[in-house]
């Protein structure tokens, strides 16, 4: 595949990440960081939030088990999550997280389960896409600018 089309196919990837609703605005504002002293700069800071919200993710999951619940320790994790959500641009992440920390507030146990559930789907889909995105993006080779999809 030559760079041309495979920048062409990195570019229409990340189009649909937007179009979809999966990311923000924020991806763009990491993307206008990267340089060439640091090229995988986006994919490095994504990594790190995939690894550390995994754990975030453990401490959700154990809480939940409990019983009572602990809304207030569920709605600080979430809190924390979704601030981690927010730095890379994953939208549906955090809009999720968002939905969680309501039902937390009006202490609706059923609706965190149920929410906590659809969050993680939304987090694993967009591990999955950004997992190609990356790895057609490296095969393409760097990106001359960064750009805003329409």
């Amino acid at each position: 595949m030559d760079k041309i089309h495979s920048r062409r196919q990195v570019a229409a990837i990340k189009h649909s990440l937007f179009d979809q609703g999966y990311l923000d605005e924020q991806f763009i504002q990491l993307e206008e960081l990267q340089d060439d002293a640091n090229p995988n700069f986006v994919e490095e800071i994504v990594t790190l939030y995939y690894r550390d919200s995994s754990r975030l993710i453990s401490n959700l999951d154990h809480t939940l088990e409990r019983n009572p619940l602990d809304f207030n320790k569920l709605d600080t994790i979430m809190h924390q999550f979704k601030g981690s959500s927010s730095s890379i641009g994953a939208k549906k992440v955090k809009a999720e997280c968002t939905l969680f920390r309501e039902y937390c507030r009006t202490r609706n146990g059923e609706g965190c389960r149920r929410s906590f559930q659809q969050m993680k789907k939304e987090y694993a889909t967009l591990r999955k896409k950004l997992e190609t995105y990356f790895q057609l993006a490296r095969q393409a080779g760097p990106q001359e600018t960064a750009f805003r999809p329409k």
